[in-house]
């Protein structure tokens, strides 16, 4: 008796998964230590408010490195379909560490900003800013593409969040040099825009990966794939019958068709098989079941 389901190793998404876990990490910690000394020197706001950003990265890019280990594990007795639930698990815990940062940032800027601000050199904290701008544009695009190539939602949470930082870098960059041309105050409201758009990008993240969680279905047009793919097998059958949610990032079907009934033990058996391996090559499902009932027997998609 088989107690697990089949499973098949993913080289290339362990690969991408690797890659991009060495440059988050590393690159994080680089920036958080480089941004925390600027900010200690300058005493800037917006600077402050971007190194707690750079802070809660370093913190989910090391629970990435635990749970996306757990995602490639195979089906075992505990897990008999799989760890690919702890994957979304994960892009929520980046959502959560985002908002974290978000409520950090803006507690910040409030407090200065009833204080009036101050004028802040910007000189060393600009080129930081500058320098953490160009390295999270990067890791945007390298990690996005790695996301795409292991359909990854937790990496494109990661992706996302990459963006993100370049955005409140530049936000960040602005307020401390509009400080010393313009107004202290503009170093506080600078550390409350990066605020907000953390929070934006929190959402965005944690809407995505709830979902996952909680087994949402696919929209209409991924629906209509499924069963249009299910039908174009060759064979006399029709779709009656189909449910599909998101278990992990990715969807699990249960498939009902109709088939003549008199037709062959054998008959059924191959073309059973033959939708689910169709179904199962789309990139977006995880695993089928098609059940087999006989033409009389009818039912609702």
């Amino acid at each position: 008796m088989q107690l697990t389901r089949d499973y098949k190793p993913n080289p290339l998404r362990k690969s991408a998964f690797r890659t991009a876990l060495i440059i988050t990490l590393v690159a994080n910690i680089v920036l958080v230590v480089g941004k925390g000394l600027a900010t200690y020197f300058t005493g800037s706001i917006a600077l402050y408010a971007d190194t707690a950003n750079s802070l809660s990265d370093v913190i989910y890019s090391l629970a990435l490195v635990v749970a996306l280990k757990l995602v490639l594990q195979p089906p075992d007795l505990s897990h008999p379909q799989g760890h690919d639930r702890f994957e979304p698990l994960v892009g929520l815990l980046v959502a959560v560490m985002m908002a974290i940062a978000g409520y950090e940032a803006l507690r910040s800027s409030i407090e200065r900003f009833i204080a009036g601000g101050s004028a802040i050199d910007p000189g060393l904290p600009t080129l930081v800013l500058l320098a953490s701008a160009a390295i999270k544009a990067g890791m945007y695009f390298i990690i996005r593409n790695l996301a795409n190539k292991a359909d990854s939602p937790a990496l494109r949470a990661s992706a996302r969040d990459n963006l993100s930082d370049v955005l409140t870098s530049v936000a960040a960059f602005i307020g401390i040099i509009g400080s010393g041309l313009l107004h202290p105050l503009l170093d506080p409201i600078a550390g409350f825009l990066v605020s907000l758009w953390i929070f934006k990008a929190a959402f965005e993240a944690g809407r995505e990966n709830f979902a996952y969680l909680t087994g949402a279905g696919p929209d209409e047009s991924l629906r209509q794939k499924i069963i249009d793919t299910a039908n174009g097998v060759e064979g006399h059958h029709t779709v009656h019958h189909m449910i599909s949610e998101y278990v992990g990032p990715k969807l699990a079907i249960d498939m009902h068709i109709n088939l003549p009934g008199d037709a062959s033990l054998d008959v059924v058996h191959d073309l059973s098989d033959r939708i689910t391996e169709a179904l199962e090559a789309l990139d977006e499902v995880d695993r089928a079941y098609v059940h087999v009932e006989p033409d009389e027997h009818d039912g609702e998609l």
